[in-house]
């Protein structure tokens, strides 16, 4: 009888919870495409620029005004675009939690429900398995969507550093020196960053002991 009662739920709230799960799943493919397509429009930018930029190398007067506004502005869109990737990818981590949720609920519904919903087979946070960091938790990170972008953005912030410069009459050596430092602090802001958020996260996910 205790099995029975416990197995009753108002049909109600069976509804509402299996028509949220469908909406988180809904969530998380709509956050992949548009953290896709958010790469693309930078891919498609960036090559377009080179392309333009392949024009204009013969023309003196042309090259150093046009390199001047093409390079920042390609930077800010990569910042722009990293930083919503970002966004995007917490997004989807919200909407795994609240899946997470929901599957605790329907390990409430009897022994079977328990079984076929145990927390070991669910994605994170209730598996704690993350397949995207079984090769450690630096070069998961690395490898993100985003951190791709990133990698762009900061060779463009790198030549937009060594082109100024080369301008400021200072030596190749040096500027290109000066280029990749710029290259790889841009790199580790966005690295201790991604982590930053993606942590928080993970932390909020834990408190509510999911």
């Amino acid at each position: 009888m205790a099995e029975e009662a416990k197995q009753e739920v108002d049909p109600k709230l069976m509804s509402a919870m299996t028509t949220e799960h469908f909406v988180m799943q809904t969530v998380i493919g709509t956050t992949a495409s548009e953290s896709m397509s958010r790469a693309t429009v930078y891919i498609m930018a960036l090559s377009s620029s080179m392309l333009a930029l392949g024009f204009a190398v013969d023309s003196d007067a042309a090259f150093g005004p046009f390199l001047a506004c093409l390079l920042p502005a390609l930077f800010l869109l990569g910042v722009f675009t990293v930083l919503r990737m970002v966004d995007i990818g917490t997004e989807s981590m919200q909407a795994y939690a609240a899946i997470a949720r929901i599957r605790a609920f329907y390990r409430t519904l009897g022994p079977e429900a328990e079984r076929q919903f145990a927390a070991e087979y669910g994605r994170w946070p209730e598996g704690r398995y993350v397949p995207g960091l079984r090769i450690g938790v630096f070069f998961g990170y690395m490898t993100s969507a985003a951190m791709m972008i990133a990698v762009l953005n900061a060779m463009v912030a790198g030549a937009g550093i060594t082109f100024l410069s080369l301008w400021l009459k200072v030596p190749f050596p040096l500027a290109l020196t000066f280029g990749a430092a710029a290259g790889f602090v841009f790199l580790l802001v966005f690295f201790l960053y991604q982590r930053w958020r993606i942590h928080e996260l993970a932390k909020a996910a834990e408190r509510l002991k999911l």
